[in-house]
């Protein structure tokens, strides 16, 4: 495969949102087989939360609306932010409806309080999801 095939330019409006968890939808713009990478759009309700997740790669992301309150302070619209790898979250919540644009560089493992891995979230999942019958 040469590099033109593997350009991409989508309309993100003509992909449905998938649910992916209680009150959040989500919609896969990239997965890589190459890399890992995943990049998505997840629209997150008001009152909606992550549960607790260690990323086993680097993440960032771009508020495009709303709110998101983690453990370094408030996300609001307009901002840019960046994961470092090995980083946990204890509670990722959204106070608004809110619009995220996020890539991360690899995997996330879900964790519980003793940090043992409850799910794995990479890129062939967010694939195996979007690939779904609708």
């Amino acid at each position: 495969m040469n590099v033109e095939d593997r350009e991409i330019l989508l309309d993100p409006s003509t992909l449905q949102w998938l649910p992916f968890d209680d009150g959040i939808e989500v919609k896969l713009l990239r997965a890589s087989e190459e890399t890992g990478t995943w990049t998505v759009l997840l629209n997150c309700s008001a009152g909606s939360s992550i549960a607790r997740h260690k990323h086993l790669g680097a993440g960032e992301y771009f508020v495009v609306s709303g709110r998101m309150d983690y453990r370094i302070g408030s996300a609001k619209t307009g901002d840019y932010g960046y994961e470092p790898l090995g980083v946990i979250h204890d509670h990722t919540y959204f106070p608004e409806d809110t619009l995220l644009f996020f890539t991360n560089h690899g995997a996330v493992v879900f964790i519980d309080e003793k940090d043992e891995v409850t799910g794995v979230l990479n890129h062939e999942v967010m694939q195996a999801l979007a690939e779904q019958p609708s």
